[in-house]
């Protein structure tokens, strides 16, 4: 079982267009509506996986009750904390180019309370000692900046391992707490963390390393189109395959992060498995999320130890 927890969800509305002109009415050709949060886009994947999981999330209004009986219709098992506040929609357009914009909505304000009840909702699950924990997404408003801080402290209470993908003074709170199994940050997330720019592979790997020096095990860090990088104490993976024209970007690191959970045996096969997932989801229009049949792990090449001169845009 991997629980994960959203603490923003949202609705996510997909619009498809030619060409967005901003400005300008723009007639749509297609539309998506998807679950959508990047903890629930993880346990969405690990369903249509076989995986176990559990999407712990606030939820409240139309909005809210539409979104669970969305995940209760692809088999999504959910444990919703009730909240007096409306769960956001956020909206996406995707340009026949692959280019896409997205808009997303603050979301509800938590009352103390409800963090606390949210945070005691968790707790429950943890105490079942599942495989892994997975947070992932932006905080709402009300929550505080330590939130992952101390979700950080209950998965340690239950020897559970921690898995955060977020961003911003959250991420970076997070990780000078320590205590984490793995982040998963994109490049620029990364950048943000360290405070500086990071245009070779020398540079992330650098910067994986200060992360993992705080006590973080291991960063799997989204390069884009470029790949992925696998840092741990004691080696660096490349991944990444041969160029695509996406659908759409959205919730691919979310699946990228799933192939990760969801595979076995080396790092590098570990790896290998993430992109996969993470190529297979830009082929997918919206927020869709890659099933077995999608997954080409041939297309996928792994390198150990990639050249630390190498820019980012040449890998």
């Amino acid at each position: 079982m991997i629980v994960t927890l959203t603490p923003n969800p949202s609705l996510d509305r997909a619009l498809e267009v030619d060409r967005l002109r901003v400005g300008e009415v723009n007639r749509a050709h297609g539309g998506h509506l998807h679950p959508g949060g990047k903890g629930i886009n993880v346990s969405r994947v690990l369903v249509r996986h076989g995986v176990p999981t559990l999407a712990v999330l606030p939820t409240g209004g139309a909005d809210g009750a539409r979104l669970i009986e969305m995940l209760a219709e692809i088999d999504v098992p959910t444990l919703a904390v009730p909240l007096v506040d409306h769960t956001r929609s956020n909206l996406t357009l995707v340009e026949g180019t692959g280019v896409t914009t997205k808009i997303n909505a603050p979301g509800p304000r938590l009352t103390p309370d409800e963090v606390d009840a949210l945070l005691a909702a968790l707790e429950t699950q943890l105490a079942t000692r599942p495989a892994a924990l997975v947070c992932a997404g932006s905080l709402p408003l009300g929550a505080p900046e330590t939130f992952f801080v101390q979700v950080a402290g209950l998965a340690a209470r239950y020897s559970v391992p921690f898995v955060l993908d977020t961003s911003g003074v959250p991420l970076t709170r997070a990780v000078r707490q320590g205590g984490l199994t793995l982040v998963k940050p994109n490049d620029e997330e990364l950048a943000e963390l360290v405070g500086r720019e990071l245009t070779t592979v020398g540079d992330v790997v650098d910067a994986a390393r200060e992360v993992i020096a705080a006590c973080t095990r291991a960063v799997l860090v989204s390069l884009g189109a470029h790949g992925a990088l696998l840092v741990l104490a004691d080696g660096v993976w490349w991944a990444g395959g041969p160029p695509l024209v996406p659908l759409s970007t959205v919730g691919a690191g979310d699946s990228t992060l799933a192939g990760f959970l969801v595979a076995d045996g080396s790092p590098a096969d570990r790896l290998r498995t993430a992109v996969a997932f993470g190529r297979a989801a830009v082929l997918l229009p919206g927020t869709a999320v890659p099933g077995p049949t999608d997954i080409d792990l041939d297309a996928v090449r792994v390198v150990e130890n990639p050249d630390p001169r190498l820019a980012l845009k040449e890998l």
